[in-house]
């Protein structure tokens, strides 16, 4: 049985059991770094897929807290699973719902994370929910969300890149780097 006992950011993607919708290990330690959580800090990882970035966040420290929200129930029972392995299940709520009608009740973020169902509403949504030095970071994969962290970047500032990630594997007798799709990452800081 492999353990995944580090207390840094960036498990393994096997760590986590998946459908195919998981923020990579080398994505998920970018945006955890522009999250940069602290002790008993509240996330919302929203899109969350597989729960990842919430999961990886509740394992920096023990009184993190993170609100996974995802639309299919189904990836949503995989996430509680993964918060369960990984033995974060009581720092991680699972919110099974479309991202304009969950976060009203939630409790005022520290952190939030656009991982997927990323719209120009739902970022402005969070915005007037997070406060004062509250961290958001977004990844996108499509020209229309590139379009809205573009807009995002313009309005609150914060940084925008793009990350391209290339993996070694077999190519023929040899080997060669085979690419991942390229992703815009967006964080920002909320201004005192």
């Amino acid at each position: 049985m492999i353990t995944f006992d580090q207390l840094s950011a960036g498990l393994p993607d096997e760590a986590f059991v998946t459908d195919g919708l998981l923020t990579k290990r080398v994505l998920r330690a970018y945006a955890l770094a522009v999250l940069a959580p602290r002790p008993g800090e509240v996330l919302w990882d929203l899109g969350a897929g597989t729960g990842s970035i919430g999961i990886e966040w509740c394992r920096l420290h023990r009184e993190n807290r993170a609100i996974a929200v995802e639309r299919n129930a189904e990836r949503a029972d995989r996430i509680g699973n993964n918060a369960a392995s990984l033995r974060v299940a009581e720092q991680l709520t699972v919110v099974v719902g479309g991202l304009a009608e969950s976060i009203d009740g939630l409790p005022a973020p520290n952190a939030v994370f656009f991982g997927g169902g990323l719209s120009e509403p739902g970022l402005d949504q969070c915005w007037q929910r997070l406060p004062d030095g509250g961290r958001l970071a977004a990844h996108s994969v499509t020209i229309e969300s590139d379009a809205v962290l573009v807009a995002a970047q313009a309005r609150w500032g914060g940084e925008l890149v793009r990350i391209g990630v290339e993996t070694a594997e077999p190519l023929g007798a040899l080997s060669g780097f085979k690419p991942s799709r390229t992703v815009s990452a967006w964080g920002v800081i909320k201004a005192r």
